[in-house]
């Protein structure tokens, strides 16, 4: 592994205003004392951009740079990387969510696959004329590429060729065009697959977010394939100690027996390895959402759900198998579920003002 010092370096992010982004720029900016980081999004409004908002704001720092523009903007993309040379690139802009990809398959070609070429090609290029260029790319892949896997829990090592989403078959393209790039052109390249990501200002469009404004609402919520869903949750503060451990460490650039180089290339997952039912999940959400003072003490939760068969493009479970980055990095998440939900529901009533 190649160590990298992030200390007087500028390191891209993109997606900054999103939910991980965001919270990995504001790690950046607590554990470094001289880099300089560029954020980029183009501040789409998939869910409410007022969200996208509060979050830039908590970013406000000398060190920090805010561009907004669009990853498929090839123009954009080579603008930005002539003027700002990262050393360290973090792309994380994608459009995210297996049921949006149904309805709306365009804004992930574009996004997500024309997006990230761009920024491969801005990568390769970032060598021209001799120049160091970008020392690693860190991407988000995703646990839906796993698909239909009945082998648990997922292993890096396993076969990833049954996608059951355009969302997935997109960020499973993501890494076969980093594996590619890496070889042509050795760019150090890391990809992650994240397990189920929620916590404080995440993403409206998650089933914990969804469920905590439906019951708000009075609404009834509807829990898939009838309470028969296990999913690995991975607390956003895990997923950022992951990404800024492994941005510190790039894939060797090696040669083969041939004389080419060996593709500097690696994927991990990211989850808590510990996957929960949903039931149970959503059991702990409303106890903790009481508890916060978001629903009253006698909310009659059992008359506000519906369980429902499985909906097209979900797996029953994930489950994060992590030795992979617990070898390499000395990692593994391990946020409790009802510790990440208090504070979700301790952020909700303060951001929505609940009396």
């Amino acid at each position: 592994m190649q160590k990298i010092d992030l200390e007087h370096k500028t390191l891209l992010v993109t997606g900054t205003a999103g939910f991980i982004g965001s919270n990995l720029v504001k790690r950046l900016l607590k554990d470094t004392r001289t880099a300089r980081i560029v954020g980029v999004d183009n501040m789409n409004d998939y869910y409410d951009v007022s969200l996208k908002e509060y979050r830039l704001k908590e970013l406000r720092d000398e060190r920090f740079v805010f561009i907004r523009g669009d990853i498929a903007d090839r123009s954009f993309i080579d603008r930005l990387f002539a003027e700002h040379r990262p050393a360290v690139v973090v792309n994380l802009a994608a459009q995210a969510g297996v049921r949006y990809s149904i309805t709306n398959p365009d804004a992930y070609i574009q996004s997500n696959l024309i997006g990230f070429y761009n920024i491969l090609e801005a990568c390769r290029h970032s060598y021209d004329n001799g120049l160091t260029g970008v020392e690693h790319l860190v991407y988000a892949s995703s646990s839906s590429v796993y698909g239909s896997n009945k082998k648990v829990p997922y292993s890096t090592d396993d076969k990833v060729d049954n996608p059951v989403s355009l969302y997935a078959a997109t960020k499973k393209s993501n890494e076969l065009m980093a594996h590619a790039y890496a070889k042509l052109y050795n760019i150090p390249s890391t990809g992650l697959r994240f397990f189920t990501v929620y916590g404080p200002a995440g993403r409206p469009d998650m089933a914990y977010f969804g469920f905590t404004n439906k019951l708000l609402r009075g609404e009834t919520i509807q829990i898939y394939n009838y309470g028969n869903c296990q999913r690995d949750f991975t607390y956003v503060d895990d997923i950022v100690e992951g990404v800024v451990r492994i941005m510190q460490g790039a894939p060797e650039k090696l040669q083969g027996e041939d004389g080419l180089p060996l593709p500097p290339y690696n994927v991990y997952n990211i989850g808590n390895s510990s996957p929960e039912n949903l039931l149970d999940f959503v059991d702990i959400l409303q106890q903790e959402l009481i508890r916060a003072g978001v629903l009253p003490q006698d909310y009659d939760f059992e008359a506000h759900k519906q369980l429902v068969p499985m909906q097209p493009g979900d797996v029953p479970v994930t489950f994060a198998d992590t030795s992979a980055l617990e070898r390499d990095y000395g990692y593994c998440p391990s946020t409790p579920l009802r510790e990440g939900l208090r504070r979700f529901a301790e952020w909700y009533k303060e951001f929505y003002d609940i009396a």
